[in-house]
C-alpha cells in the first residue's frame, strides 16, 4: 500500500469534492464567514431559554478579565453568597487579588519543593518536563482554593482591589515562570555538584524572597486586618473593623470547607465509578489538603447539584466550556451547531474517548445558580453564573442544556450531606494516584 499522497489521488479527491453541489455551497459560505456561523442551528436558541423553575438570586456579575482565575472567581462567588444572606445585601464581592497573591506564592513554593523531591529524575524525562511546563499558571481546583482560604482567609474586594497585573496576569506570570525555571536549574545543578539538602533549602528560601518581591510589586502587599463597610437592602450602614482575613471568613462566610467534596464524571476504563482519585504533584499549598475526587455516573452529579440548589445554595462546577457553546447569547448545547451536515461527516467520539485521546478536559469553572425541572422533576437546562462580565450571555449568565451537562461536565462540588453513604465511603477511601498529565489533573 502506498504511504504518500500521490498527484493521482489528489486529482480524484478534487473530482469527488466538485461532484457534490452541497460541497460548493458550504465552501462559499464558510470561506466567507467561518465555520460556526454557518453551522449554527437557530432552533437551539428557541429551547435554551433563560427561564428556570428553580433560581437563586445572586449579586452583580464578576469579571476575571484577562486572567485564568475562573476557579477562584467561581469559588468566591459561592462564598460571597453567604455574606449577602447574612447581611441582607444586594451584592458583595470578595477580593480575588488577595487569593491570587497567595496562590502564586504558594504555587512557587510548591513547584520548588517538587523540584527538590525529584532531583534524581532526568531533566529530559517526562516528569521534569511536565513540572517545568507551567510552574505557576493561573488555573486551579476546588481543593486548592480551600487550601488558600484555610490558611489565609478572605477579604472584601475593597481591602485589596484589582491591579493591572491581577486583571491581566500574563506579564507577571511570564516573569515568575522564567525565574522558577531558572531556580529549578540552579537547584538541580547545585545538587549534582554535591550540595546538601540544607544548602538547597537555603537557596530556595532566597529564591522565595524574590518571588514575594515580584508579587508585591505587581499585586500590592496583602492586608493583615480589614474593615467591612456596607449598606444593606434596608439602607442600614454596617461597619466592622480590625478583623484578620481568617476572622472575616469565619464570621461572615462561615462555611466548613471540609463538608464540601468534589464529584467527577470520567467514564474511562481506568477510573471505575465509586472510587476515590487524586493526582500526583497537583496542588498549591504544600501542607494543605490534597486534591481528591470521587468518580461517579453523571446522574449522581446532577442529583447532588439539584439537591443543593433546592436548599438555596449555589454549586461550583468545572467543565469544557469551549465545546458547543456560543458566547454572545450564552448558550451551551450539544445541538447548537450542525457540523455534520455542513461537512458531511459524523463526529462519533464518546465522552470517554474524548478524554482518552486528548480532545476534551476541564477548562473552566463557573457556578450553577438554578435549574429548570420538567413535570417529572428531571432537569432539561441549567442556569450558569459566569465570571466574564455582563456582556456575554444574558447579563453575564449562560444557559446549559442537560445534554451538554452529560457530555462536557466533569466536576461539581457539593456539601457531603447530599450524598449517600456509599459515595461518602468511596470518597474517604485511600485515593488512587493518577499521573500528573492525566486529564483529571487539568486546571480550570
Amino acid at each position: 500500500m502506498q504511504q504518500a499522497i500521490t498527484y493521482e489521488q489528489l486529482e480524484q479527491l478534487e473530482k469527488n469534492f466538485a461532484a457534490d453541489r452541497a460541497n460548493k455551497v458550504a465552501m462559499n459560505a464558510v470561506t466567507g464567514t467561518g465555520v460556526l456561523a454557518n453551522a449554527k442551528r437557530p432552533e437551539a436558541f428557541r429551547t435554551d431559554l433563560h427561564q428556570f423553575s428553580l433560581k437563586i438570586d445572586q449579586g452583580e456579575i464578576t469579571n476575571q478579565k484577562s486572567s485564568g482565575r475562573c476557579w477562584m472567581f467561581a469559588a468566591l462567588n459561592t462564598m460571597r453568597f453567604e455574606i449577602m444572606k447574612k447581611l441582607d445585601l444586594e451584592t458583595f464581592e470578595l477580593s480575588q487579588n488577595y487569593t491570587l497573591f497567595y496562590d502564586k506564592l504558594e504555587k512557587a513554593n510548591y513547584f520548588l519543593e517538587n523540584i527538590l523531591e525529584t532531583l534524581d529524575e532526568p531533566t529530559n524525562g517526562r516528569l521534569i518536563s511536565w513540572l517545568l511546563s507551567s510552574p505557576l499558571g493561573d488555573g486551579g481546583q476546588w481543593d486548592m482554593i480551600c487550601c488558600l482560604i484555610e490558611k489565609y482567609g478572605v477579604v472584601p474586594k475593597a481591602a485589596m482591589p484589582e491591579t493591572y497585573s491581577s486583571s491581566a496576569t500574563w506579564e507577571m506570570t511570564s516573569i515568575m515562570t522564567e525565574k522558577l525555571r531558572e531556580y529549578a536549574c540552579r537547584l538541580r545543578k547545585a545538587y549534582r555538584a554535591g550540595a546538601s539538602m540544607d544548602e538547597l533549602r537555603a537557596m530556595k528560601d532566597e529564591q522565595m524572597e524574590t518571588i514575594y518581591r515580584i508579587l508585591c510589586i505587581c499585586l500590592g502587599v496583602p492586608p493583615k486586618t480589614v474593615t467591612l463597610e456596607v449598606r444593606n437592602k434596608d439602607k442600614e450602614f454596617i461597619r466592622d473593623e480590625g478583623l484578620t482575613p481568617k476572622e472575616f471568613y469565619d464570621k461572615y462566610v462561615g462555611l466548613c470547607l471540609d463538608d464540601y467534596i468534589s464529584l467527577i464524571n470520567a467514564p474511562t476504563d481506568d477510573k471505575p465509578y465509586y472510587h476515590s482519585y487524586s493526582v500526583k504533584f497537583l496542588g498549591n499549598v504544600k501542607e494543605g489538603r490534597r486534591v481528591r475526587y470521587v468518580n461517579l455516573p453523571i446522574d449522581e452529579l446532577k442529583k447532588a447539584a439539584i439537591a443543593q440548589l433546592k436548599d438555596g445554595d449555589p454549586v461550583w462546577f468545572g467543565c469544557d466550556v469551549g465545546k458547543s457553546s456560543e458566547r454572545s447569547q450564552g448558550v451551551m448545547d450539544t445541538a447548537l451547531y450542525d457540523r455534520e451536515d455542513l461537512f458531511h461527516t459524523e463526529f462519533t467520539m464518546t465522552k470517554a474517548e474524548r478524554l482518552d485521546y486528548g480532545h476534551s478536559l476541564m477548562t473552566h469553572a463557573m457556578v450553577f445558580q438554578g435549574v429548570n425541572l420538567d413535570e417529572n422533576g428531571k432537569p432539561n437546562r441549567w442556569r450558569v453564573e459566569n465570571s466574564w462580565g455582563k456582556d456575554p450571555g444574558k447579563d453575564g449568565y449562560y444557559v446549559m442544556s442537560d445534554d451538554w451537562f452529560n457530555e462536557y461536565m466533569y466536576q461539581v462540588v457539593v456539601n457531603k450531606k447530599y450524598l449517600s453513604e456509599e459515595i461518602l465511603k468511596a470518597y474517604e477511601e485511600e485515593p488512587k494516584m493518577l499521573e500528573p498529565w492525566d486529564p483529571m489533573g487539568s486546571l480550570a
